[in-house]
């Protein structure tokens, strides 16, 4: 199970990367497609390898990768059925800088359970300092996808 975690945190840790990435080529009104393949294609093996964990019922983060394969079951379509023609470019965005926002909730909420610091500051991650880490994240992906949005509307022909 350790090797197996690792390989899922790498692969987590590979697609909030290249979304970023994926996300900035969006900010700059560019699509990068490669970036953007890396991302889907590590941010989707993120989440199916998520429920190879052993696990007793539904727990956060089971709520959260069935979200995220959602989302990402969108994008997908918005991008390879629909080539993101029209306002499926707006669809595709949405739902892929959605899909990032989930993998870094994840991650915060996996640096304040493994962090000594932040696990101090939120030990069950149901006090303040938790809630207030993910509504700014909140908050900036909210910001930057409508950003992206916007950007990506201004760059495309008439």
């Amino acid at each position: 199970m350790d090797t197996f975690t690792l390989v899922h945190v790498l692969i987590s840790l590979a697609g909030i990367a290249s979304g970023f990435v994926a996300l900035g080529g969006w900010l700059a009104g560019r699509h990068l497609p490669g970036w953007r393949s890396i991302f889907l294609v590590t941010t989707v093996a993120t989440s199916v390898t998520g429920f190879f964990f052993p696990f007793h019922g539904v727990t956060p983060g089971i709520a959260v990768g069935g979200l995220s394969l959602g989302v990402l079951a969108v994008a997908i379509f918005a991008l390879r059925v629909k080539r993101a023609a029209g306002g499926w470019e707006t669809v595709f965005l949405v739902a892929a800088v959605t899909a990032l926002y989930f993998n870094a909730f994840v991650l915060v909420a996996q640096l304040f359970q493994h962090t000594p610091a932040l696990k101090a500051l939120a030990p069950t991650q149901s006090e303040p300092p938790f809630a207030v880490a993910q509504l700014l994240v909140l908050a900036v992906f909210v910001t930057l996808g409508v950003a992206a949005v916007r950007r990506m509307r201004a760059v495309r022909p008439a």
